[in-house]
């Protein structure tokens, strides 16, 4: 049986009501119940399902500066370097942020070393294609259940066929199609124990500097009636009691040595094996790789 779609979902679908089970698709995680979940690049609107989250960065113009959303146990650090312990998740969500990466073979080795299955979703690529985002560094289709990557050597891989688009169709297709079928314009991608992918560029480097977007509607997230009904559903389904019990430091390793060995200080993780040291911030771990000498071990 096809697990991508909840029973929901596919009535919706039936009923040719499909943006309403393309939202839905944020409160479905085809695990059980006592499998633990780790969401990255969670953002300010996490998967209900999610137990830990992983978010690079509080605040970034990335996701339009929406805040960053910590209602369960929350870490900052970089997905290219997990700082969790191997295979210590049965499920890991990355829900619109591999299409950031600069480096996506690290991005999926990652995934694959801290979890035993997931899921990934990002824009089709001949949706990234036609209509580009600044901060978008890949390029990414499934063939044959196998993602096809393409980094991008800019932020609009093809100019003019981006000018044309935009002069008459754009209102057409992101404004009325886009948003009508939504499942035909991005990639959802389960896996299970191992990702089949292949990154047809390699050599292509994707660190180029993004052109600033003004027209971008800062700190504003999603609105309305359906995104409050999102909100409470999310609540009734998270796992609430049991995230509160998580004990973040027997998933956590270090990010910069890569040892298991870290103890709790007074607002702050040590290293026991390289003595990097690590803030604790309003009760989200910096997990970034550094040494910060300064913060005290208690």
């Amino acid at each position: 049986m096809d697990n991508s779609k909840s029973a929901a979902m596919r009535v919706f679908m039936s009923l040719g009501m499909e943006k309403i089970a393309w939202a839905l698709r944020r409160l479905h995680c085809p695990v059980f119940a006592d499998a633990l979940v780790l969401e990255v690049g969670s953002g300010g609107n996490p998967y209900a399902r999610a137990n830990v989250l992983l978010d690079a960065y509080e605040n970034t113009r990335e996701r339009h500066w929406v805040p960053l959303k910590s209602d369960r146990p929350t870490v900052l650090g970089f997905v290219e370097n997990l700082p969790f312990k191997d295979k210590s998740f049965d499920f890991v969500i990355a829900s619109h942020v591999f299409e950031h990466s600069t480096e996506p073979e690290r991005f999926l080795r990652e995934l694959q070393r801290v979890a035993k299955a997931g899921y990934i979703e990002v824009p089709d690529a001949f949706m990234e294609r036609i209509n580009p985002y600044r901060d978008h560094r890949l390029e990414i289709t499934v063939r044959q259940n196998k993602l096809v990557i393409r980094k991008k050597p800019q932020w609009a891989v093809d100019e003019t066929l981006v000018n044309l688009y935009s002069d008459r169709a754009k209102p057409y297709i992101a404004g009325m199609l886009i948003p009508a079928h939504p499942f035909a314009f991005h990639v959802r991608y389960y896996w299970d124990e191992q990702i089949d992918f292949v990154v047809l560029n390699p050599e292509v480097d994707a660190t180029w500097q993004p052109p600033e977007d003004r027209s971008a509607n800062f700190g504003v997230g999603a609105g309305g009636v359906r995104q409050k009904i999102l909100d409470v559903l999310r609540q009734l389904m998270s796992q609430r009691m049991r995230n509160r019990k998580i004990d973040l430091t027997l998933l956590l390793r270090c990010p910069t040595c890569h040892s298991d060995n870290l103890v709790k200080g007074d607002n702050v993780l040590c290293c026991q094996s390289c003595d990097s040291t690590y803030e604790v911030r309003q009760g989200i771990a910096v997990l970034y790789p550094q040494n910060k000498k300064e913060l005290l071990c208690l």
